[in-house]
């Protein structure tokens, strides 16, 4: 019956700043919406259940099939995970300046495909990988160079795939609903609600089922499953074509901030005037752009910036060359970004801890005894304890931190964005203490049963159970760091920098697993062979050193991040003071 009804002026009326994909105006009756955001959501799902259904397994993958180190196979995983998050930056550009959100997901989900067929074929060829160890031999035959190869294009094509996907899927998800409709505006937000939900989903997919199937049915299944999975995801992305909305590219926030430095060096030896209303600012300008913006005050702080926007004899108009002439605002806007840079540089250690959880608490995790009744959980599967613990976390913070905030804090919303990251920073800190010391526990038993010889670790008779507080806690931990990063910059980046803010942000992962790397393989050479902290034998190592090590440079992280965030004042604050309301701008991104 309702689809007999007269259709209102509204939705039929076509949307100011949408089009289909044939670059008419979109209609609110025959485009975005649930339709159309439902197919995007797929293929968030299947990125996600692809990319850990990878990652989680991959160390055991590499040590057990390709016979790499522990300290070799673990730098995979990490530089692995850390050019994909690296990669957003790259999708985003491409996605804000060239490209646009639809096909920058069409171009990298297929390049994502592509990189997972190859990991399924390298696992399903013989001559792709090294034979297996003889039963009696005290080496294995390492992988050749050639089968490395074809091992690394898989994984990098994956990683490249699945940092343009991840840059663009929840913008574009968003483009689907108009945000000046009050009643799609809430749709929007029960999107990223679901988004949350289907993140999750992928996740917990992929640490149970598929690394069950990798274990105990074959890689090249577990691994043929993420590839017909991202395919068809893919071909349901395809199918909505004709109903998505389309938005006008904006140009990347990147480029403002390059021009800005640039004016700024080009002009260092100019003075900057004493009273900042002889500097540009563009108010003419601003006015006749289509581009809204805010216009900022002057602030005291990096006044090199300021240069950009010192009018030079002769070139008082702005039809001037902008690598040459800034406005205030622009300047103002980019100032901004750098006063976060402290808050972004001091929580990367935190994603160096992260890293530890699908790399070395793994490796760990395969030496214990994993059996529930005549049931062996897989070794990576235990990071289900680490993906519960977020979504046990959420909640408690909602119900019960938030509230006594309200109570005692005075804060309305619970805990600032930078007290929730600090939370997460203490949570890291207690994790590697607890898993310093189950690794102490771990020897101390193997040395009992005399399970410290032989090339490869042997069967330790301790419960895996022992490695569940670090997996809480870290999991606890990214809770509420993740959250508090994603609040932190989207909240006080300038308005129409949200999407590279969250590549900023996504870069602290990035980097935090990259960090991992370059500590792996310092340790690893400093340690040397004799007493080496990161053994290829985990018996004969002393991994707890490794943890005590993250300890200790996590607790001096954070007192830096304590020493920079007492000082920082919050965007809203700032302009308060001086006066000035902020505009509403509650964009949201999940990733």
């Amino acid at each position: 019956m309702a689809s007999v009804l007269p259709q209102t002026n509204q939705e039929t009326e076509a949307l100011p700043d949408a089009w289909d994909y044939k670059g008419r105006p979109s209609f609110k009756s025959s485009s975005g919406g649930w339709a159309s955001a439902a197919m995007i959501l797929g293929v968030e799902a299947v990125e996600r259940l692809t990319t850990l259904g990878i990652a989680v397994n991959l160390v055991t993958y590499l040590t057990g099939t390709m016979h790499l180190g522990n300290a070799m196979a673990a730098n995979n995983v990490t530089n692995f995970l850390g050019t994909s998050f690296m990669l957003c930056l790259l999708g985003g550009f491409l996605a804000d300046t060239f490209l646009g959100r639809y096909l920058t997901i069409g171009i990298f989900t297929t390049v994502q495909a592509m990189g997972i067929t190859i990991l399924t074929i390298s696992t399903t060829i013989p001559s792709l990988r090294p034979p297996k160890c003889a039963a009696d031999s005290d080496s294995c035959i390492p992988a050749t160079g050639k089968q490395l190869t074809v091992l690394y294009a898989a994984l990098y094509l994956t990683a490249l795939g699945t940092g343009g996907l991840k840059s663009s899927v929840s913008g574009f998800g968003s483009d689907q609903f108009d945000e000046s409709d009050r009643s799609e505006r809430k749709r929007m937000v029960e999107f990223f609600n679901w988004f949350f939900f289907f993140i999750n989903v992928g996740s917990l997919g992929a640490v149970t089922v598929l690394v069950y199937i990798q274990d105990n049915i074959g890689r090249k299944w577990g691994y043929g499953i993420c590839a017909c999975a991202i395919v068809i995801g893919l071909v349901v992305f395809l199918s909505g074509t004709r109903r998505y909305r389309f938005k006008k590219l904006m140009g990347s926030p990147l480029t403002q901030i390059a021009t800005v430095l640039v004016a700024a060096w080009r002009k260092r030896r100019l003075d900057v005037p004493s009273d900042s209303s002889l500097l540009f600012n563009g108010a003419a300008a601003e006015a006749s752009s289509k581009k809204k913006k805010q216009q900022l005050p002057h602030s005291k702080e990096f006044r090199f910036l300021d240069k950009a926007a010192v009018k030079e004899a002769g070139s008082s108009t702005w039809r001037g060359n902008k690598w040459n002439l800034c406005t205030l605002t622009d300047v103002e806007e980019v100032k901004l970004v750098v006063r976060m840079l402290p808050t972004w540089a001091t929580t990367i250690m935190f994603w160096t801890v992260y890293a530890q959880m699908t790399t070395f608490s793994v490796s760990q995790a395969t030496t214990l005894d994993r059996h529930i009744g005549s049931f062996e959980i897989p070794a990576a599967s235990l990071t289900v304890f680490f993906v519960g613990s977020i979504l046990l976390t959420v909640p408690i913070y909602d119900r019960i931190i938030t509230p006594l905030c309200r109570r005692f804090l005075g804060n309305p919303h619970g805990l600032t964005p930078l007290q929730r990251i600090a939370v997460g920073l203490v949570l890291s800190i207690i994790a590697m203490a607890a898993a310093a010391l189950t690794e102490m526990r771990r020897l101390h038993v193997a040395e009992i049963h005399g399970a410290t010889q032989g090339r490869v670790a042997a069967a330790v008779p301790m419960s895996v159970f022992w490695l569940i507080p670090q997996f809480l806690l870290v999991g606890a931990g990214e809770a509420f760091t993740y959250i508090g990063q994603l609040d932190f910059f989207l909240r006080e980046c300038p308005k129409g920098m949200k999407t590279m803010s969250t590549g900023l942000f996504l870069s602290t992962l990035s980097l935090g697993f990259f960090v991992s790397s370059i500590l792996v393989t310092v340790v690893h050479k400093v340690t040397g062979h004799e007493k080496p902290w990161l053994a290829d034998n985990l018996n004969q190592g002393r991994l707890y050193d490794f943890y005590w090590l993250l300890m200790i440079l996590s607790m001096f992280n954070l007192v830096i991040f304590l020493f920079c965030s007492t000082r920082y004042v919050y965007k809203e604050k700032r302009l308060a003071d001086m006066g000035i309301e902020l505009e509403d701008t509650d964009d949201l991104v999940c990733h």
